[in-house]
């Protein structure tokens, strides 16, 4: 198992971080969508809306990713990673403006919930709690950006998080979010807009697709091209590889991702994906999107919980006609080659950790 290179700092129990740095107070919290390169295509979230306990254990080239889930709340899934794209988008928006931005954030959880394009009710309130509780539950073990000599990291997605009240009512809450995440935001080289309708998919493959597209196909005319079984292994799906292919066979009919297109190919005995840009791509790849909207997505994902994030909305049934080049870069590249889902144990080597290829 992975293990913080910093375990042997010791801090009281009853101490927080909160003590030690300065608030970050959301102010409005309207700002375009924005995502982390590193959590993009990497198996960091369940995909399932059941819980899920089972670890997620990657290994590929130089880079490690290991994710514990705690019995009693399950591990973070791709929905609750919502909270995290909100942070990024604050503290990009924020610092964009020239304010002064922090790990340790202020805010309302309508201002949350409204700028994931969520329903700002009581059970959305509730179902905002269980998340925050996976996420800071969640721990990870990580070589990504972790310096020339390929030191690990952990951490868990949100330090500590609390309710503030006046008078016995809750006024609005408040989180702390760990170094390796607030260092792979304020850095712009690492942050990369995304669609607002992202927020609508309702599948944990097809919100994992998105994030694959728009890192790796960007506006890119011949896109991506991508073996099955590599995908499947980047997912850290639990589902067979069989019904993971057939789950894209399936998302490729709907084409569901805002801005992409999927196509599936066969060569030889392998199963392709094909990732295109739409001709009516809407997302800048390095400036901000106009406004983020609603999206109509109901609810924060709670493994298992019976979520009207369920729902389905109206897919694009429409393929998208396509030249293919026999040219494009198929993604079985240095990570593809030695990808794979590994025992639980600690892999020492050296190399400079990769931070993500635009």
């Amino acid at each position: 198992m992975l293990r913080d290179d910093n375990h042997h700092r010791e801090h009281p129990p009853e101490a927080s971080e909160r003590t030690r740095l300065d608030p970050f107070v959301v102010a409005t919290g309207d700002a375009p969508p924005r995502d982390q390169r590193d959590l993009m295509e990497r198996p960091f979230f369940s995909l399932a809306k059941t819980p899920r306990t089972k670890p997620i254990l990657y290994k590929a080239a130089d880079v490690e990713v290991q994710v514990l889930g705690m019995p009693e709340h399950g591990m973070a899934t791709i929905w609750d990673a919502d909270v995290l794209i909100w942070a990024a988008s604050q503290i990009v928006e924020a610092e964009n403006h020239g304010l002064r931005t922090s790990r340790f954030i202020r805010f309302t959880p309508y201002q949350l919930l409204r700028g994931i394009g969520r329903p700002t009710g009581n059970r959305q309130y509730l179902l905002l709690k269980a998340a925050l509780t996976r996420l800071q539950s969640t721990v990870i073990a990580t070589t990504i950006r972790n310096g020339a000599h390929w030191r690990r990291r952990q951490f868990s997605w949100i330090n500590e998080w609390e309710e503030t009240t006046r008078a016995g009512r809750v006024e609005g809450m408040e989180f702390v979010l760990p170094e390796w995440f607030y260092n792979g935001v304020i850095d712009r080289s690492l942050v990369l807009t995304i669609d607002p309708a992202y927020f609508r998919l309702t599948g944990g493959i097809e919100r994992w697709l998105y994030r694959v597209a728009r890192k790796h196909a960007g506006r890119q005319h011949h896109g991506r091209l991508f073996e099955v079984a590599h995908l499947h292994a980047k997912s850290g799906s639990l589902a067979r590889i069989s019904d993971f292919a057939l789950d894209l066979r399936r998302i490729a009919a709907r084409q569901p991702l805002p801005g992409y297109r999927l196509l599936i190919e066969r060569e030889d005995r392998r199963e392709l994906l094909r990732i295109r840009p739409d001709q009516q791509f809407t997302v800048p790849v390095d400036k901000g999107v106009n406004g983020i909207g609603t999206s109509g997505a109901k609810g924060i994902g709670t493994s298992g919980a019976g979520l009207s994030a369920h729902q389905a909305h109206e897919p694009q049934l429409s393929l998208w006609p396509i030249t293919l080049n026999p040219t494009a870069n198929l993604e079985s590249n240095r990570e593809s080659n030695s990808s794979s889902l590994t025992r639980a144990r600690a892999t020492h080597g050296a190399g400079a950790a990769r931070r993500g290829e635009p």
